[in-house]
């Protein structure tokens, strides 16, 4: 029809139109939450890890970080030397200031101290000596037994009835793997390891006597224990290990563990005290 003016039909709705509609934030928009929102998430992260370094204290935080027992006792081992260095550092400090007073009782006290220095062990002793050697059976004897596995090992008391030997035999100095026994040296077994001072060392297990050989050899041949342990480590069924050097000269450490004696005290009066 003439004169009909004919309308432009609308056009559809597009992508940017649907964005309009929603809400969605334009290409600008969304970049400039990108550039403020990663700062944040970074500054986040890193407060993550200084936290989990916090509470590790050093150490690893996830299970299964050792995965065999010489890891375990060389980390174990690392540290108690660190603490030691430390320890003795401050001991140096005490030592130093304690000779600058100028006192009589004090230089008293001192001398008293010196004097039991070596009995005690704080002094190294040389000399010649003997080296026993204790160790748990060759593992193929340990996987083919059928009978009592405990017989195929070194205990806490075979290391003992050795060291109680060597004393009764005079011993001067006395060390197990190159750390000086004492009389408040606790020698205690932790699964396949023996703890010194709070310190597990594996086997095998290296017992060194500074004295008379003659006088060494008479007391552990004349051990009713040891004389066991010798007769277990000849028979082929057990065969624990033994081994015995004489040895011209050894070097025995002073001992550097800690001095502090602890004891226990009754809570309530024992009756007839």
């Amino acid at each position: 029809m003439r004169g009909r003016t004919h309308a432009r039909p609308p056009e559809s709705p597009g992508p940017g139109w649907l964005r309009a509609r929603l809400g969605r934030p334009p290409a600008d928009r969304r970049r400039s939450l990108w550039r403020a929102g990663t700062p944040v998430v970074v500054l986040l992260c890193g407060a993550l890890f200084v936290v989990s370094a916090a509470n590790s204290g050093g150490t690893d935080l996830r299970p299964g970080r050792y995965t065999d027992l010489a890891s375990l006792v060389k980390d174990e081992a690392d540290q108690y030397a660190e603490l030691q260095q430390r320890r003795t550092e401050l001991n140096d400090q005490v030592a130093s200031l304690s000779a600058a007073v100028s006192d009589r009782d004090v230089n008293r006290y001192q001398r008293r101290v010196a004097e039991l220095k070596d009995p005690t062990g704080l002094v190294p002793r040389s000399g010649a000596g003997i080296s026993i050697t204790l160790s748990d059976a060759p593992e193929d004897v340990i996987n083919s037994t059928t009978g009592d596995i405990n017989e195929l090992l070194v205990h806490q008391q075979d290391i003992q009835a050795v060291v109680n030997a060597l004393w009764k035999g005079g011993a001067t100095a006395v060390t197990i793997a190159g750390q000086r026994i004492v009389s408040t040296t606790g020698i205690k077994c932790e699964g396949n390891a023996v703890q010194l001072q709070g310190v597990p060392y594996p086997q095998p297990y290296v017992i060194q006597a500074v004295g008379d050989q003659g006088a060494l050899l008479t007391a552990i041949e004349g051990d009713t224990y040891v004389g066991a342990y010798r007769e277990d480590a000849a028979d082929p069924d057990i065969s624990v290990g033994w081994g015995l050097e004489l040895e011209d000269r050894l070097t025995a450490p002073a001992y550097d563990g800690l001095l502090d004696l602890n004891y226990a005290e009754p809570l309530v009066p024992v009756s007839g005290s």
